[in-house]
């Protein structure tokens, strides 16, 4: 198995181990029993397990943009598209296996001690605001409301979680179109 293959296989395993069970409760042995990669293949892909947490938030980052912005982008209307990301934030909440957000998860569990995932929690949301204010401004709003949506998004991913239920999505967008209306000119 070459490097790439054997680096996906490991990514792949860490992501459904580190998702779905948290990171501190998975040991390397689990990624290699998960990924068939050996564990010496797998300490000289990823010396540290934290690197490998590293590896997994930034291809799960791409993933998870790349998803919303498709999906974001199907909305011909300039103010919809903002409210597309509440639309594509219930279906997110609605499919199997969701646990939260990654990265508010991996915050939680290493934000303390590890500078790294500190790192790629911060540039993940720092993407996903730019993402927001880049549709504010198209939508020809103000920026101040940039801010506002980003919490209500965030605040909807945390009940999310929580509860296993979409409906904090649909409580945002209302939230979202309500504030869009009083930013109206």
């Amino acid at each position: 198995m070459d490097s790439a293959t054997a680096r996906e296989q490991a990514l792949d395993a860490a992501e459904e181990l580190f998702y779905g069970r948290g990171i501190q409760s998975v040991g390397m042995d689990d990624i290699r029993g998960a990924s068939g990669v050996s564990l010496k293949r797998l300490y000289q892909l990823f010396p540290a397990k934290e690197q490998l947490v590293e590896a997994y938030l930034e291809r799960r980052d791409v993933r998870w943009r790349g998803r919303l912005a498709r999906y974001v982008e199907r909305a011909e209307d300039r103010r919809e598209r903002v409210l597309a990301v509440f639309d594509w934030l219930e279906r997110w909440f609605g499919e199997d296996g969701f646990r939260g957000c990654a990265w508010i998860n991996s915050y939680g569990e290493l934000g303390a001690t590890s500078s790294r995932v500190t790192a790629q929690v911060r540039a993940h949301k720092g993407a996903f605001r730019a993402y927001l204010a880049a549709l504010v401004a198209d939508a020809g709003l103000p920026d101040a409301l940039t801010g506002q949506l980003f919490l209500l998004a965030e605040g909807a991913m945390v009940t999310a979680g929580i509860t296993r239920s979409t409906e904090p999505a649909r409580e945002a967008r209302e939230a979202a179109r309500s504030l869009m209306d009083l930013a109206r000119p």
